[in-house]
């Protein structure tokens, strides 16, 4: 992500030493930018099904195998309600993304913090919105990294129960050593058939889920409680917290919106948002089927006991609930690339550009694997599935996804009061703020509640 003022400040006319310092500034730019190798811009060649893959990715991830235990927190109507206005206002700031990404002729913003930049000033954009982007990847990196081990374990205690008392732990971590090897992917386009992979296993574990569920509830329907997991107002009151930041992260594609963008080529006659939008849209349609489908047969199957990753509540039979996980364990690799490039790209150009560092493989090896260790370890240290959700989704997702969008457009395209935009980019923003205040303090209770019997590195 660019230095805040690297390419915003002016040359100090009336000083010689602020001349060539500014001139020292723009050619180490034009280096770092003719060397093609950050891992967001050095290649601008995808087509828009790659946006559609790389999108379903993103936002299909493993806030879908929650949604059901959302419900339970929530209750039907409200669940469904909550889950309804999150998809229609994501769908709406995911579109004012795209057309922000080239809002201005002949510059592309690749990157969320340069839009910021653009919109709030180069330094107080860059702190507004930087630091939330990367709270969003880092933490997205942790549930999965949470979700794949688990997943992962599901897996062999339904085909192999004699590997039943293997800690959670020794299966994160096996996760984290595959994404030491993926990790090395050069750049956003490298990670294509990755993506396309965990797109396609992301579908087919929800249809499993969907089918599953469905017969699950078919035979005990009757002996389902679909009152809500609670019994006392104050748990009631945390539930719902917790439950609509789980939702939030369902819809966290946003983050990466802009970089996915950026490796679509653009020119006057075919800009870039032509073929990245086409891309969203099919990917949005596939995120509406797979998220009701998985959140109304969860919840009707299992009611208020289902657990906080449905999959884990499926049991029978066996070889297909052990597919569905091995599916996530897929899935979670490829989201974990898509959500991490950016982060990547942050970190190389810090260390180039800061720390005067060459860029190459050695660099890109040690950066990108102590990042890869760090999160493993984290992962390892907190696996709550749950309340992570809740808690990430409140802080920090729904700014990036259901409001900042907004924000930047109310702020560049200044739309007349009461009209169409104005009138939904606040609605989304009432939403949006909403679930950053109140979400959180769901998602630390029950992570709170959770760490009471919890015992590090089981």
């Amino acid at each position: 992500m660019s230095n805040p003022t690297q390419s915003t400040t002016p040359p100090q006319q009336n000083n010689p030493g602020g001349n060539e310092q500014a001139g020292g500034r723009a050619r180490t730019q034009q280096q770092i930018d003719a060397a093609n190798w950050l891992p967001i811009t050095s290649s601008r060649n995808a087509k828009w099904w790659y946006s559609a893959f790389h999108n379903v990715t993103a936002v299909v991830g493993a806030g879908i195998l929650g949604l059901p235990y959302a419900m339970s927190q929530i209750g039907w109507v409200p669940g469904l309600t909550v889950i309804t206005l999150s998809w229609l206002i994501t769908f709406y700031s995911f579109w004012q993304l795209v057309e922000l990404h080239e809002i201005v002729p002949g510059k592309r913003f690749d990157r969320y913090p340069e839009l910021g930049q653009h919109c709030f000033g180069p330094k107080l954009g860059y702190w507004i919105v930087m630091p939330q982007q990367l709270t969003v990847q880092v933490a997205s990196s942790i549930v999965y990294t949470v979700t794949g081990g688990k997943s992962l374990k599901k897996f062999f205690e339904l085909l192999f129960p004699a590997w039943g008392h293997v800690r959670t732990t020794y299966y994160i971590l096996f996760f984290t050593c595959c994404q030491f090897v993926i990790s090395q992917s050069p750049n956003f386009n490298s990670l294509k058939g990755v993506s396309l992979l965990a797109a396609i296993m992301s579908l087919g574990y929800s249809l499993i889920a969907f089918v599953a569920s469905t017969i699950q509830g078919s035979k005990h329907h009757e002996h389902v409680s679909f009152g809500v997991r609670s019994s006392t107002r104050t748990g009631q009151i945390f539930d719902v917290l917790n439950g609509c930041g789980t939702i939030a992260f369902a819809f966290a594609g946003h983050s990466v919106a802009l970089e996915i963008q950026a490796t679509i080529p653009s020119t006057p006659e075919k800009p870039s948002k032509i073929a990245m939008w086409k891309g969203v849209v099919v990917a949005y349609i596939l995120v509406a089927l797979c998220y009701v489908s998985v959140s109304v047969s969860g919840y009707w199957a299992y009611g208020r006991v289902v657990e906080d990753d449905v999959l884990i509540s499926l049991d029978k039979p066996a070889w297909l609930i052990a597919a569905a996980n091995l599916m996530v364990f897929f899935h979670v690799i490829g989201s974990y690339q898509v959500f991490t490039m950016p982060v990547f790209d942050m970190i190389e150009q810090y260390l180039v550009e800061g720390r005067n560092l060459t860029p190459g493989r050695p660099l890109r090896i040690i950066a990108r694997s102590l990042y890869v260790a760090v999160v493993g370890f984290v992962a390892m240290c907190i696996p709550f599935f749950g309340g992570l959700l809740g808690l990430f989704g409140g802080l920090v997702f729904s700014s990036t996804s259901f409001y900042m969008p907004c924000i930047m457009w109310l702020v560049t395209q200044k739309p007349k009061a009461f009209s169409f935009h104005w009138s939904s980019s606040w609605i989304s923003i009432v939403f949006g703020v909403l679930l950053a205040v109140l979400s959180p303090i769901g998602g630390a209770r029950t992570i709170i509640l959770a760490a009471k019997t919890y015992k590090l590195f089981s």
